[in-house]
């Protein structure tokens, strides 16, 4: 990375996308209306202000610092699969990995990272553990968002990462993590937001459709 001030997105591809899924189904069901799939790029941006990320100033129009913030975003997928079915665009290989767009928080740059499970090879959770710690050594990135799988207690995932989660609270407190999960979750180092308001937003439900 550059010198330039930066944010990171890791998430899950597989569980955004099932929980896309279940929004999808339940809302449908609820409000009677055909829902279509999330825009990627809303839901990017909604992930990335709920991260702390805020818009670029302007001056008549024009960005007054050139140099763009940039967020990279990072699907951490299975290597089996090819694409996100609720999300558009949602192929990772043709659409997503290495494909960018500017939007009025900065520069959103996508990597889709595939892995399988083996003796010899990384899961996708040692893979989004990785990046996570690497980012102790990023001096210029300042807000960090993690969207992992937490709706099961029997996959470990927390347990892998609450060790990095404070490590990184404990030797760069200037960093700004948020962990996003379905449910409210306590005890842990760091911010943490819901993450199936950014998801309705970007599948285009409305506040005013909810009924009680």
């Amino acid at each position: 990375m550059d010198n330039k001030r930066t944010s990171v997105i890791i998430a899950d591809a597989e569980y955004i996308d099932s929980v896309a899924f279940n929004l999808i189904v339940n809302f449908e069901r609820m409000i009677g209306r055909h829902i279509p799939q999330a825009d990627m790029a809303q839901w990017v941006e909604c992930i990335a202000m709920d991260g702390g990320v805020r818009r670029v100033a302007e001056v008549d129009g024009e960005q007054k610092n050139k140099d763009i913030p940039e967020c990279s975003v990072i699907l951490v997928h299975d290597k089996k699969n090819d694409e996100m079915n609720n999300f558009n665009p949602g192929k990772f290989t043709t659409e997503l990995n290495n494909q960018a767009f500017k939007g009025d928080l900065g520069e959103f740059v996508f990597n889709a990272v595939g892995a399988e499970e083996g003796t010899e090879t990384m899961s996708k959770y040692d893979i989004l553990t990785d990046i996570l710690a690497a980012m102790v050594d990023e001096p210029q990135v300042k807000n960090i968002m993690v969207i992992p799988n937490l709706d099961s207690n029997d996959n470990g995932v927390m347990e892998r990462l609450l060790p990095v989660l404070r490590h990184i609270d404990r030797e760069c407190p200037e960093k700004r993590v948020t962990l996003f999960a379905m449910q409210p979750l306590s005890g842990v180092p760091c911010r943490t937001e819901i993450l199936g308001y950014s998801l309705m937003a970007a599948l285009g439900i409305r506040a005013d459709e909810i009924k009680d």
